[in-house]
Order: C-alpha cells, then structure tokens, then sequence
C-alpha cells in the first residue's frame, strides 16, 4: 500500500485527548475497529466521510473542525488549480478500493455543508457500505456511479444526481470496471 499522508488522526487525536476521552472508548463509542482508529491517530489510514462524522458526533465538533486549515467568513472561492486530492484507500473492508476527494468548502468558517469533488477509481467488485447522520447530494460529473442505498441499486450517468439520507447504509463506486468517475458531493450533518 502506498504511504498515505495525511494530518486529520493528529487532530482527532488532539481533540480526544483535549476532551479526556481514551483512545479505546472513543474507537467504542463511534463504532470503529480499535487497530483502524489506532493507525488512524498515527496518520497511518486514512478514513471515510462516514468514520469521520462517527468520531465528530462523540467529540462533539463539526465535521468542518477537523477539515480545516483557515477559517473565512466570506465566500469561499476554490480554483481547480488548488485541488490537493485526499486519497482515501479501504484496506479493512474493501481492498485495493480507492477514492479522492477535495473539499471545496475548507476555508468556509461555520458553514453547514460539506462540499467536495470526488474522484472514483473503477470498481474491483468489493463494496463498503457505511451510514452516518445527515443527507448526501451527489451530481456526476464524470463516467458512470453505482450507488447501493439500503437494498436498492442505482446506476447514474453524467449529468444525473441523486439525493438520500445518509443514516441508510450505502455505498458509492464506479459503475465501470475500467473506468473512473468524477462527482460533487454535498453532505449536510444536522448540529
């Protein structure tokens, strides 16, 4: 596995240790597997959207917090340019799946939407399914996406969006098996 370099186990690891939470119940309490929060602490994995809005939830802070380098007030403009993609690779549950995503609200101080520019490696056949608090808006931009939202099954095309509360388990991948796809996503996480 390629070395993932990441600084967001550094400050949940900050904010845990802040909140006088041990490492092992605050792994309990989200829901997480113990050795995954532990490489995660170390910058060593890196996790989905959904395991990060579990460890907010018990920490207690937006999802934003951990995302964030500066804060501003005002709009927030991103240019293409400054996309520095975060590669999330599933070694637990979904080997070898890998996706990037680039949040395009960062900088945005107390917003309360998540926004981000996903890109979707083809599918390897593995699906990881996760649930968390909230609503999802996802448009694609780019290729073919395969969203499995509960027991139902959806294939969207460039052009097509899809809007679903995210406490359902669900998966999102690339319909193709050799082709990558391209979303916006917008989650919203209820205070």
């Amino acid at each position: 596995m390629d070395q993932i370099i990441t600084t967001i186990g550094s400050k949940i690891k900050a904010f845990r240790e802040a909140n006088g939470i041990a490492r092992e119940e605050l792994a309990e309490r989200a829901g997480l597997d113990a050795k995954f929060y532990e490489l995660l602490e170390e910058n060593r994995e890196v996790p989905t959207i959904g395991d990060l809005i579990k460890v907010v939830r018990v920490l207690g802070i937006r999802l934003g917090t951990l995302l964030d380098d500066q804060e501003d007030d005002g709009p927030v403009v991103t240019r293409a340019e400054e996309y520095k993609y975060e590669r999330v690779i599933r070694s637990r549950n979904c080997e070898n799946s890998e996706m990037s995503y680039y949040s395009l609200s960062q900088r945005k101080g107390n917003r309360h939407m998540e926004s981000y520019s996903l890109d979707i490696q083809p599918a390897n056949g593995q699906k990881n399914f996760s649930g968390h608090e909230g609503e999802e808006f996802l448009y694609v931009l780019e290729g073919d996406v395969e969203v499995c939202y509960g027991k139902e099954s959806y294939i969207l095309k460039k052009g097509d969006s899809i809007y679903y509360d995210s406490i359902v388990p669900h998966h999102i991948g690339s319909a193709s098996a050799t082709l990558p796809a391209k979303l916006l996503a917008v989650i919203y996480i209820p205070v």
